[in-house]
């Protein structure tokens, strides 16, 4: 029966259909063919899927970030990075790269999909370790991917010989970084109050809407009552749209857990090692490829139980592993065909998926780089949690 689990879910999605049908789907077809099963076992593993208090992080994030690009906060962040960085060569390359590292502190908007991240991984995790440990975890693995991507950039740069914009003035700079004070306190509210467990992830999300609402309404005044409707707009269809792919998800990943999938995925990489760093090689190499072919969330909501029974008979690390976890998805949300970064992108730059593939290159070359260093070298993931909240 595992056969026909996987094998409907892999035809369904070869038809196209969206992941979440593509799992609901498959299910159905399992439970009907099994017997055994009531139907009203769907709805109630759909039900328990989404029960979460922490899911509540997810709409409160994604309205934080919607707030944050509709209310002036990521155009003050633009400014500052400007002020910081503006004046290398490739200069506006190395300002987003800074803009998006500020912005990855405060609502973990890639697509908010750190925020999907973040509320399917902990609660699989939470046993074995705590939410201020993954958060503190990604600092420094967060800060060499930018430094990576800014290296690319000065190549591409250099390369194709782009001249630096030049520095602004001292009173510009000033200027710009002044009018950002306000937007920097947002990752010190935010992460400083996770990190000191003052507040949980859901209570922190919460704060961010707050915090954000009161800089784009009262400080920036942009938001105007047609933005803010537009903003509803946009994190209620993309709430909707996670929360449903966590919910077929959920139910999905019960039935192969029924199958005793988990034991056998287990068994399988077992068998061929025992070793950490083998066993790291070849999660690394599923979750590249999942990545490329299956929606973010579901792939966390189906494996992350299955992989971290696998890790701790190997002795990884938890907060290692979930870094190293995070980074390969994020990796497949700019990978072709499913990458939803990819095709976001893609639409705003008015380029092929070919075109902007290419010139991505480098920059996935990059993120490789860092993926291979935190992989093996679990101490940049490991440091900080230790130093800050001791073993």
């Amino acid at each position: 029966m595992v056969l026909v689990l996987v094998g409907v879910l892999l035809l369904l999605m070869a038809l196209e259909f969206p992941v979440a049908f593509a799992m609901t789907g498959a299910s159905a077809v399992y439970i009907l063919l099994q017997g055994g099963i009531p139907l009203v076992v769907m709805a109630q593993r759909v039900t328990v899927g989404v029960d979460s208090f922490v899911l509540l992080a997810i709409p409160f994030f994604f309205l934080a970030g919607e707030l944050m690009n509709q209310g002036g906060i990521t155009k003050r962040l633009i400014d500052l990075a400007q002020a910081l960085v503006g004046g290398i060569r490739g200069g506006l390359g190395h300002v987003t790269v800074v803009t998006n590292m500020i912005m990855a502190g405060m609502s973990g908007s890639a697509v908010a999909d750190a925020t999907g991240t973040g509320a399917v991984l902990i609660p699989a995790m939470e046993r074995a370790v705590s939410v201020g440990r993954l958060f503190l975890g990604g600092v420094i693995p967060g800060v060499l991917m930018g430094l990576f991507m800014m290296g690319a950039v000065y190549v591409v740069a250099r390369r194709r010989g782009y001249r630096a914009e030049g520095w602004l003035t001292l009173s510009g700079a000033l200027r710009n970084i002044w009018r950002a004070i306000p937007v920097m306190l947002f990752p010190v509210i935010i992460l400083g109050g996770i990190f000191s467990g003052i507040v949980t992830p859901t209570e922190a999300a919460v704060i961010a809407v707050v915090y954000a609402a009161i800089l784009a309404i009262l400080v920036y005044r942009e938001l105007s009552l047609r933005k803010l409707v537009d903003v509803l707009t946009t994190v209620a269809g993309n709430t909707a749209k996670i929360t449903f792919i966590i919910a077929s998800a959920s139910l999905y990943g019960w039935l192969l857990a029924r199958e005793g999938v988990p034991q056998l995925f287990t068994g399988f990489f077992l068998s061929i090692s025992r070793e950490p760093w083998v066993i790291l090689l070849m999660v690394n190499m599923l979750l590249l490829v999942l990545g490329s072919l299956m929606e973010t969330t579901a792939i966390l909501v189906i494996l992350t139980p299955v992989l971290m029974d696998l890790i701790t008979k190997v002795g990884i690390d938890p907060v290692h592993f979930g870094v190293v976890l995070t980074l390969n998805l994020m990796i497949g949300l700019l990978t072709p065909p499913v990458g939803m970064v990819l095709y976001v992108m893609v639409s705003l730059a008015k380029v092929s998926v070919t075109e902007f593939t290419r010139e991505c290159a480098i920059f996935m070359l990059a993120l490789l780089v860092v993926l291979a260093l935190i992989t093996y070298v679990p101490g940049l993931v490991t440091f900080l949690p230790r130093i800050v909240m001791g073993r």
